[in-house]
């Protein structure tokens, strides 16, 4: 497929026959309208582009950078795989597994449990369903107690057994807040809830709803962490491949959205009677659309306000791994600026070209006050002391990518699954901003735009 070819409009009044088990009808020859407009490519506008398509509703969606997945993207460096900041897939989320042909990802799974750095030691946290005889030595460990690491099970149980609308609309505090009321010790949490769940949501305060941190546990006891084996951005390219070459503009940053038109950086309007998805990120939207991030909204909207979230990740190149197994590594100690790190290629070894290893450190914030240079030698400092000086002395920094925008922030109050996706006449919003911050809560926002949008031009099966 060529992203990069521009067609005039005129091209995209041709419908697109798809199958659909939708309860919606498709579009009829006999309707006569522009297409609908789909302004960013990243997951949201992705999903909302691939239901249009589904519908053979026409629709044109316009990325402003050179390729389609947002921040689920992957770039190709030296022959090493790189994705675009810290990134694991969940398996059993609902729309990913409803929307995607997992054994075209070809997924690779990780370790069920994680490694501790904590004491100048590693210390093992294993899922006891699924690996009960491994998880019989971290009993002893220091990160938690006894009754810690049983509340870690009954936690696992009680989340697997409630529906993503329960959990979405329960009652929400912090995680912190949720942690200590559930009889978390500060032991377990400091060392090993704070670190992971801080590199989840790039929240080293634990102050994200509390609904999000029960559907990720939920998500991670009921599937598999996994990534991709051609890098996270192959979910969009998954995408991408059932949409018409035609509907698709790469390079076409939209600077303003009025009364059915877009006006591109370039200068071009393009005008639709068929409605506009806002699938940006949330900066951007506020930008595009700022009436509706403005003064006297409903309180779902002010809470967007709220700052967001940033991250840093670095990539090294290494000979070997200290570490064979695929599992993450978190950094318990309470000390330094790395929050997580794993070894890429003991995951999917298709991240690297055959014999080399791929380094994959993350650290939370945006780290301003420092240069890359300066970032690169802290980080290889911090984990000389973890492996020594044998181990990460002949590793190679690669490439730092800074994601100043990596999530928003979803402190309490949230609205997850109650904000409609209409915020004007013809004007829909989707994304993680409008939704909650997982891969599928940005398919799922993106859907439900779509179907807002179909709704809206009578295409309901009579």
């Amino acid at each position: 497929m060529n992203s990069l070819f521009q067609p005039p409009l005129s091209l995209l009044q041709k419908t697109y026959a798809t199958s659909s088990t939708s309860s919606i009808a498709p579009m009829t020859a006999s309707r006569s309208l522009s297409p609908s407009i789909i302004v960013g490519g990243g997951l949201a506008g992705l999903a909302a582009a691939t239901h249009l398509s589904s519908l053979s509703v026409p629709f044109l969606l316009l990325e402003a950078s050179d390729s389609f997945g947002g921040r689920a993207r992957t770039d190709l460096h030296e022959g090493f795989l790189l994705d675009r900041g810290f990134h694991i897939f969940l398996s059993s989320f609902p729309e990913c597994r409803r929307l995607l042909n997992f054994s075209q990802l070809d997924l690779q799974p990780f370790y069920p449990g994680s490694l501790v750095y904590e004491s100048d030691r590693f210390h093992r946290i294993s899922d006891p369903f699924r690996r009960p005889l491994d998880s019989l030595p971290s009993i002893f460990n220091p990160i938690g107690s006894l009754p810690d690491k049983l509340l870690v099970g009954l936690t696992r149980l009680s989340a697997a057994s409630l529906s993503d609308d329960s959990i979405l609309s329960s009652d929400e505090s912090t995680i912190y807040d949720h942690l200590k009321s559930i009889g978390f010790s500060d032991s377990i949490i400091e060392k090993f809830l704070r670190p992971f769940f801080a590199g989840i949501f790039f929240d080293p305060n634990l102050s994200t709803s509390s609904r999000l941190f029960k559907l990720v546990f939920k998500s991670l006891a009921l599937g598999e962490n996994a990534l991709p084996a051609g890098g996270i951005g192959s979910i969009a390219q998954q995408l991408v491949a059932r949409l018409p070459d035609t509907s698709l503009r790469t390079n076409s940053p939209v600077t303003s959205i009025s009364d059915g038109s877009v006006t591109l950086a370039s200068g071009e309007a393009i005008t639709t009677d068929s409605g506009i998805i806002v699938a940006v990120e949330q900066p951007q939207a506020k930008k595009l659309i700022p009436k509706v991030f403005g003064s006297n909204v409903d309180a779902d909207v002010e809470n967007l306000k709220k700052p967001t979230r940033s991250t840093v990740c670095l990539y090294f190149s290494a000979d070997q791994a200290p570490i064979a197994e695929p599992i993450l590594i978190l950094n318990g100690s309470g000390k330094g600026i790395v929050n997580n790190m794993f070894f890429v290629t003991n995951v999917a070894p298709s991240y690297a070209p055959k014999g080399k290893v791929l380094v994959s450190v993350s650290l939370i914030g945006a780290y301003q006050d420092r240069s890359d240079e300066d970032l690169t030698a802290e980080v290889l400092q911090e984990l000389t002391g973890w492996f020594g000086s044998g181990v990460t002395g002949s590793w190679r920094h690669l490439r730092t990518y800074r994601i100043e925008f990596a999530q928003p922030d979803q402190t309490p109050p949230t609205n997850p699954i109650g904000r409609d996706p209409r915020v004007d006449e013809g004007l829909y919003v989707c994304g993680d901003h409008w939704s909650w911050a997982t891969f599928d809560g940005a398919l799922v926002s993106g859907l439900k735009a779509a179907e807002a949008l179909v709704r809206d031009r009578g295409l309901i099966r009579r």
